[in-house]
C-alpha cells in the first residue's frame, strides 16, 4: 500500500555551487583542456560575451547583465516557466534493499497538475547529508540498472558511490499544459520538471541542497543540459552525447523536432521527422534561433562558473571544443578555471571508461 507524505523542508534561502579546488584529480585533469589544435579556436559561433546590441562584455558586472539578457531571450523564445513548486508532493512506496542501497518507487509532482509515477529514489547507507543527482531519461528503469541497455545505470552506480539519486522517466504528456494549449517548448518544460525535482531533493533532510547535480544520456542529455543551464541551483551537470550544439549534418542532433524546440501550434500538422530542408522546413522557436544565428553556446555559458562535463560520443566529437571554448572564456572572465570538461569515445553509447570518468567528475564536483 502506497504511503503519501510531504518531505520536510531544508531549503536554504540561497543555494549556490560548492567551492571547488581549481585542480581536478589527476585522472580527470586532462579532460579540462582541448586538444592543442583547438585551443582558442572558437569556430563560427556567436560569442556569449557580446550583448545583443553588439557591445562587448568586459567585466564580471557586465557578465551579470549579459547573463540575464541571455536567460530572458531564451525563456521568451521557448515560453516562460510557471513558478517553481517549492514543496513538490512526493509519494514513496515499494522499498527495496540493493546491496546496501535503499531503493523506493517514487511518484513525484513535477508541475501543477502533473505527477510522474515513472521514478525511483535511491539512498546510500548512512545519515548524510549526501550529495545528490537527478538522472533523467526516457524511462526510469534504465538508470536503476533494470533496463535493457548496458552502461546507462547511472542512478544505481551513483548511489553505490554515496549519492542520493532520483531517476526520472519522461513525462508521457510532453506538452504543457496540453498539446492544444502548449505554451512551453517541450525541452524547456522538461528542464522545468527537473528543477522541481531539485526542489524535492533539497527538501529531504538527508540531502545537502548545495550539492545537487543533474545527469542524462542522449535525449536525457539534452534534458539535463537545459535543466542545468536554466536552473541556477543545480551545482553542476553532466551530459552524455546529447549533441551539445545545433548541427543539421547529423540526424540525431535533432533540436528541430517538435518534441524539443520545433513545436509550432499554428501548424495544421507536425513537420515530418528528419533534418530540415526546403520541403520540410524548420519550425517553432528553432527556426528563429537559427535565423538569428543563436546556438547552445548561450546556454552552456549560463552555467559559469558552475562546472559541467560533456561525455562525448558519436554526436559530440572533440571538435565540439570550438563551442565549449566560449564558456571557458566566460569562466576566465570570472577568474574560474577547470569548469568545462569533455571526454570522448567513438560510439553514442556510454562505456565503462567514459562512465568511470563521469562518476569521478561528480565525486570531484559535489563531494
Amino acid at each position: 500500500m502506497r504511503t503519501s507524505r510531504w518531505l520536510p523542508v531544508v531549503l536554504a534561502a540561497l543555494v549556490c555551487a560548492p567551492v571547488l579546488a581549481d585542480e581536478p584529480p589527476a585522472k580527470l585533469a586532462p579532460y579540462f583542456k582541448p586538444p592543442k589544435e583547438l585551443v582558442n579556436d572558437f569556430g563560427g559561433y556567436r560569442s556569449p560575451l557580446r550583448f545583443d546590441d553588439g557591445t562587448d562584455v568586459k567585466t564580471a558586472a557586465d557578465w551579470k547583465k549579459r547573463r540575464e539578457e541571455i536567460r530572458k531571450y531564451w525563456h521568451v523564445q521557448m515560453g516562460e516557466w510557471p513558478a517553481l513548486i517549492a514543496k513538490p508532493k512526493v509519494e514513496l512506496s515499494a522499498k527495496e534493499d540493493r546491496d546496501g542501497v535503499t531503493q523506493y518507487k517514487l511518484a513525484i509532482e513535477t508541475a501543477l497538475g502533473r505527477v510522474v509515477e515513472d521514478a525511483y529514489l535511491l539512498v546510500p547507507p548512512g545519515k548524510g547529508p549526501f550529495p545528490a543527482v537527478v538522472v533523467v531519461f526516457y524511462e526510469a528503469n534504465t538508470a536503476i540498472g533494470r533496463g535493457q541497455t548496458e552502461f546507462r545505470d547511472f542512478a544505481i552506480q551513483l548511489a553505490k558511490r554515496g549519492f542520493v539519486a532520483l531517476s526520472l522517466g519522461g513525462d508521457p504528456n510532453t506538452y504543457y499544459p496540453t498539446k492544444d494549449k502548449c505554451r512551453i517548448q517541450p525541452l524547456s518544460f522538461h528542464a522545468y520538471e527537473a528543477a522541481n525535482c531539485y526542489n524535492a531533493l533539497a527538501n529531504m533532510p538527508n540531502v545537502d541542497p548545495k550539492r545537487i547535480g543533474v545527469l542524462g544520456h542522449s535525449y536525457g542529455g539534452k534534458w539535463a543540459m537545459f535543466a542545468a543551464a536554466l536552473h541556477d541551483k543545480f551545482a553542476c551537470g553532466a551530459w552524455s552525447d546529447p549533441g551539445i550544439m545545433f548541427d543539421e549534418t547529423r540526424g540525431n542532433v535533432n533540436y528541430w523536432e517538435p518534441w524539443y524546440l520545433g513545436f509550432d501550434g499554428s501548424l495544421k500538422g507536425p513537420r515530418k521527422p528528419g533534418i530540415p530542408n526546403e520541403k520540410n522546413p524548420r519550425t517553432g522557436p528553432y527556426k528563429k534561433l537559427v535565423e538569428e544565428k543563436r546556438d547552445l553556446t548561450d546556454l552552456h555559458a549560463l552555467l559559469a562558473p558552475r562546472p559541467f562535463l560533456v561525455s562525448g560520443g558519436a554526436e559530440d566529437p572533440p571538435e565540439r571544443w570550438k563551442a565549449l571554448n566560449h564558456t571557458v572564456a566566460v569562466n576566465k572572465l570570472l577568474d574560474a578555471e577547470n569548469r568545462v570538461a569533455m571526454t570522448n569515445r567513438k560510439e553514442h553509447s556510454p562505456n565503462a571508461e567514459s562512465n568511470e570518468l563521469l562518476y569521478a567528475f561528480f565525486e570531484w564536483a559535489l563531494k
